[in-house]
């Protein structure tokens, strides 16, 4: 797939905009914002925002993810027919990126406005798209996927929903389906103020407890491309 060049004012709007952002973000500070555990009305305020500017969208960055991509040029050929479920699927790239190797993709948002600008943005794409709530799937997803991809979606997330949040993505996973998942990390312990949370090393041994073992755990330093420490983990529902 071929990807458009971002035009030269786009990060000068991303902090901008990210700024403006912030400043309405109920849970910058350190609150968890109870009332709204999923801050669905801020996620739903950065599309209606955005006018149609990815640039305003802080995680958009019409490609898809490094880690991603890298993970699916090493499985080229293993993806093939396999059914891949996309969580908090943003403007679609990710989930392009899987279809276009051959998986039969289903990806999904919290925010309805997402999911009409992915569905514009790729006209003619084989990607089904819906707007979804982790917490509350579809029944018929359960059990149903060979591999879920769970990219920057947990680190949203209040650390106290963490437990939940995993149960919920291992009841999307066929037996022996694999969840590859792609966050920001951090040492045990360190200071986490987010939002985004950065991952622990502990939350592999949440997820163990949710039946998920881990395949592989890289722990990737910063890079170029990559901006701070990340986790990219590959685990397995237990057959």
């Amino acid at each position: 797939m071929t990807e458009a060049p971002l035009d030269p004012g786009f990060f000068e709007r991303r902090a901008k905009a990210r700024a403006e952002l912030d400043a309405i973000d109920p849970a910058k500070g350190g609150a968890e914002t109870p009332a709204d555990p999923l801050r669905r009305a801020w996620f739903e305020a950065v599309y209606s925002r955005a006018e149609n500017d990815p640039a305003r969208v802080p995680w958009a960055n019409l490609a898809p993810h490094p880690l991603a991509r890298t993970f699916v040029d090493f499985q080229v050929g293993n993806l093939e027919g396999l059914g891949v479920l996309d969580v908090g699927c943003g403007l679609g790239d990710n989930a392009e990126y899987f279809a276009a190797a051959g998986a039969r993709v289903t990806a999904f948002d919290l925010v309805d406005g997402a999911i009409a600008w992915a569905r514009r943005r790729f006209p003619r794409s084989q990607v089904e798209y819906c707007a979804a709530d982790l917490f509350a799937a579809p029944v018929e997803w359960r059990g149903r996927f060979d591999l879920v991809n769970e990219c920057y979606t947990l680190q949203a997330l209040a650390p106290a929903l963490l437990p939940q949040a995993l149960a919920a993505l291992a009841s999307l996973l066929a037996p022996g389906g694999k969840l590859l998942l792609i966050a920001r990390a951090r040492d045990e312990g360190a200071e986490a103020k987010g939002p985004p949370w950065p991952l622990p090393p502990s939350i592999f041994a949440e997820a163990g407890r949710q039946g998920l073992s881990p395949l592989a755990i890289d722990d990737i330093a910063a890079t170029a491309g990559l901006s701070g420490r990340h986790w990219r983990a590959l685990l397995r529902l237990a057959l």
